[in-house]
């Protein structure tokens, strides 16, 4: 699993952070930080489920 944001595209809703705050976090504005582009086998689910939950299709999860 990776994951890439376009941080163009985020409108700072943080539904991201509440889902897997282990792999992504805020800046100062509010728009999405990855804090890891390949995240543990343990978070694969919270990270789907916060792809799916971002309003503006901003995270993307790619199967590698």
């Amino acid at each position: 699993m990776r994951i890439t944001v376009d941080t163009d595209r985020c409108v700072g809703a943080g539904q991201c952070v509440l889902t897997a705050p282990a792999v992504f976090d805020q800046d100062d504005d509010g728009l999405v930080i990855v804090l890891t582009t390949e995240p543990d086998a343990s978070e694969t689910d919270a990270v789907w489920q916060a792809g799916d939950l971002c309003p503006a299709r901003t995270i993307m999860v790619h199967e590698d």
